[in-house]
């Protein structure tokens, strides 16, 4: 049975033909398919040494089994600058080493490793030339957690107090930006959304010439489409429980908010049917008066989309609220 070997050949060594196999003063290692104790004169190179005989390779389980120690021992190294970071002094040449390790961990996005470093040199570099960049990378630390509501805060906070700063406009906007991620799903309170878009016109206004102005009103546009969505839907709540005088109104004051609204013909279509259920359903006290708001909110529609697809469901509301108000007597007793 032969074995795989690396064999070290001497620079000098000549097989049959007299020419050397290497040049210089290099060794080259080739791999032969035999038995390390074959017989030098049987095979092709002469005054072969063995200088080390090494296995084919590491196998794949040996690999598998060496990684998690890297690993470790990568993580450990890391751990112990962390520990040493945090425990130098606060003289000029501690907060020099502090402020690096903390710089390393964020380019790293250990965040959680970076936030407790950058938190005491706020405290050792206040009033200092190092303040503003120390308060700027805390900042970003913590929006690089994804707290989103801290984030806000200390973005905000930044840019209140170094209002001059290159970081400032950044700052501002990233503090809007939180408040953007903040805001939730169109069934929920939409305060945060509200506040959010507050910000984004604010940071317009402060830096109207500002290379982020585009993404800001892009931003804002999604913000105005969940508000939209959501009076959309709250006033179809309504329609869909029959309570077609709220529905009637809801959808009235939807069409007056949101006037360029791609729902806008859904609404103005909802409105003439929640008039006309709601005219069909009525009192005779109050009958005529809510057929004829039914037949001008038929009007309505028809003028606004005369292409529309519903207009022939329309049209056949229209004949009969013109039916029941032709039978309707115009004075009540």
């Amino acid at each position: 049975m032969f074995l795989g070997a690396w064999l070290v050949v001497d620079v000098h060594a000549q097989d049959n033909t007299g020419v050397t196999a290497g040049k210089g003063n290099r060794r080259h290692i080739l791999w032969m398919n035999r038995s390390p104790l074959m017989d030098r004169q049987r095979g092709s190179l002469k005054e072969v040494t063995f200088a080390a005989l090494r296995p084919a390779g590491p196998s794949m389980t040996s690999l598998r089994s060496f990684l998690p120690l890297l690993v470790f021992a990568v993580l450990l190294s890391a751990c112990s600058e962390f520990n040493k970071a945090l425990k130098a002094p606060g003289d000029q040449e501690g907060i020099a080493y502090k402020l690096q390790v903390a710089e390393k961990m964020m380019a790293n996005e250990s965040w959680d490793s970076a936030i407790p470093l950058l938190e005491e040199l706020i405290v050792l570099t206040r009033g200092g030339q190092l303040s503003e960049k120390v308060n700027y990378l805390h900042a970003k630390s913590t929006y690089g957690m994804k707290d989103y509501t801290l984030a806000a805060y200390y973005l905000a906070n930044f840019t209140r107090t170094f209002p001059t700063s290159q970081y400032a406009e950044e700052c501002a906007f990233l503090s809007a930006y939180c408040q953007y991620m903040n805001s939730p799903n169109y069934e929920l309170d939409q305060t945060e959304t509200r506040n959010a878009m507050d910000q984004m016109q604010l940071f317009l206004v402060r830096y109207p010439e500002s290379a982020r102005r585009d993404s800001c009103n892009a931003l804002i546009d999604v913000m105005r489409t969940k508000l939209e969505v959501k009076d959309f839907h709250a006033a179809s709540q309504y329609y869909h429980m029959r309570n077609y005088q709220a529905a009637g109104v809801a959808f009235r004051n939807f069409n007056r908010q949101w006037p360029n609204s791609e729902y806008r013909e859904d609404a103005m279509y909802f409105t003439l049917q929640s008039d006309y259920y709601l005219a069909m359903n009525s009192v005779e006290a109050k009958k005529l008066e809510r057929l004829k708001e039914a037949v001008r909110s038929y009007h309505n529609f028809a003028d606004a989309f005369p292409q529309s697809v519903l207009l022939e469901e329309a049209g056949k509301l229209h004949k009969t609220l013109e039916a029941s108000l032709a039978s309707t007597p115009t004075s009540n007793p």
